[in-house]
């Protein structure tokens, strides 16, 4: 059975009320060319609505078009509603926008003065499809807990570190996949009249043609192979060429366990006997590390305070997997251009909108400020924290207990 949001909302007016603020809605729809005639949609609430009904909602085109008439939001048929959202994409994208450019950065305790943010993307395809029709591109804000950043295009869109504007003091992290130098340089481009800005990126063994201090050519994976067994992590300065003038940046190498170094490289061939390809025996020797390059200094951000920085970048992962398993994101019916524009955009309104809702329970006790500090006896000694915990065994209550064996930012399971 199709899980799907409640369409029928009895505080409507006071959710568009904190989620839009002071919007004109009708503005914008007639800018965007959204609702020009308003035949049988009175205002671009409604259009919303409407689109909320049809996308996150789940409804049919019919069954939209019948919900619609007996709640008393628009009367049109199938087909009009069908052309009202093919029209709307445009709308329903200025509004997303709207609703982020509102939203105030998060902060960050551990680093104070620097905002973490997470740049990656997910597909998302039409019926029948077997490959990616869609791709959006999002940018998470740690402090802030909910999405800062959406575009989104077509197959053809390749990620970029650059997608969603650098603010003054942002860390920017991201996986292998914005490990290029141009994204490099624009993010550091970007902010130049606004402030300062860096990045956290992972690194394949050939992402980037780089330089070292000697200026001579740097060969990553050599330098690996060349890794003392001894040693586990590395931390060095080298130049970035391409894309305009070398770049300095910093390389931080850390060994991973055998266990984990083994588990990569059976990954690794698997993928490749099911493409048919041979793998680069280069690529079975970078599996035993973690590369990332930052702009970040050495004397203030060492390099285990980056490596617990990047773990960070799960959090974005598990977004997205709850877009997809909650919204219903991944469920994309329609076929048309237009029509998957203006279904995807609706569902990333309400997106937008469930993070506005939740800083409510972020910022409430336990899990917002006003929350005590962790303390290691909470971990070791339950005893010493109640009482009543001494006075009872807590053998006696282990099968009560649920066990979870997974760290709470190691990644989502596949």
């Amino acid at each position: 059975m199709h899980e799907s949001a409640s369409t029928f909302v009895d505080n409507w007016s006071d959710l568009v009320a904190r989620v839009l603020g002071d919007l004109d809605l009708d503005k914008l729809a007639f800018s965007t060319r959204a609702l020009r005639r308003r035949r049988g949609v009175p205002d671009a609430l409604a259009l919303l609505r409407l689109a909320l009904a049809r996308g996150p909602g789940g409804l049919s085109l019919r069954d939209a078009a019948a919900w619609a008439h007996l709640a008393q939001v628009a009367k049109l048929t199938d087909a009009s509603l069908n052309e009202r959202l093919h029209q709307s994409c445009e709308f329903l994208a200025a509004v997303a926008a709207a609703m982020l450019q509102a939203k105030t950065p998060g902060c960050c305790f551990r680093w104070p003065g620097r905002i973490l943010r997470i740049s990656d993307g997910s597909c998302v395809s039409k019926p029948g499809s077997k490959g990616t029709d869609w791709r959006v591109h999002a940018v998470y804000d740690l402090g802030a807990g909910g999405f800062s950043h959406f575009e989104l295009t077509d197959k053809h869109g390749a990620e970029a570190l650059d997608r969603g504007a650098a603010i003054r003091g942002e860390i920017r992290l991201a996986d292998r996949n914005y490990s290029n130098a141009k994204g490099l340089r624009r993010l550091r481009e970007s902010v130049g009249k606004t402030g300062d800005a860096d990045y956290l990126v992972r690194l394949r063994w050939s992402s980037l043609r780089l330089r070292g201090a000697d200026d001579k050519k740097f060969d990553l994976a050599e330098h690996l192979r060349n890794m003392p067994a001894d040693k586990l992590t590395d931390d060095l300065v080298v130049w970035i060429e391409g894309a305009g003038a070398p770049m300095r940046t910093r390389i931080v190498i850390r060994r991973k366990s055998e266990e984990a170094a083994q588990a990569e490289r059976q990954r690794l061939l698997s993928l490749a006997r099911k493409k048919g390809k041979t793998l680069d025996p280069r690529s079975l020797l970078a599996a035993g590390f973690v590369v990332l390059a930052t702009s970040l200094d050495a004397e203030t951000y060492p390099a285990d305070e980056l490596l617990a920085m990047y773990r960070l970048r799960w959090q974005i992962e598990l977004a997205f997997k709850r877009l997809k398993s909650l919204l219903n994101l991944d469920r994309l019916p329609a076929r048309t251009e237009k029509g998957a524009r203006s279904w995807i955009w609706a569902h990333l309104i309400l997106a937008i909108a469930t993070d506005d809702y939740s800083q409510g329970f972020l910022d409430s006790s336990p899990s917002g400020p006003a929350r005590r500090p962790i303390q290691p006896v909470d971990l070791a000694c339950p005893e010493d924290r109640h009482p009543a915990i001494a006075r009872s065994s807590l053998g006696t209550h282990r099968h009560r207990m649920p066990q979870n064996r997974r760290r709470p930012l190691s990644p989502p399971a596949r």
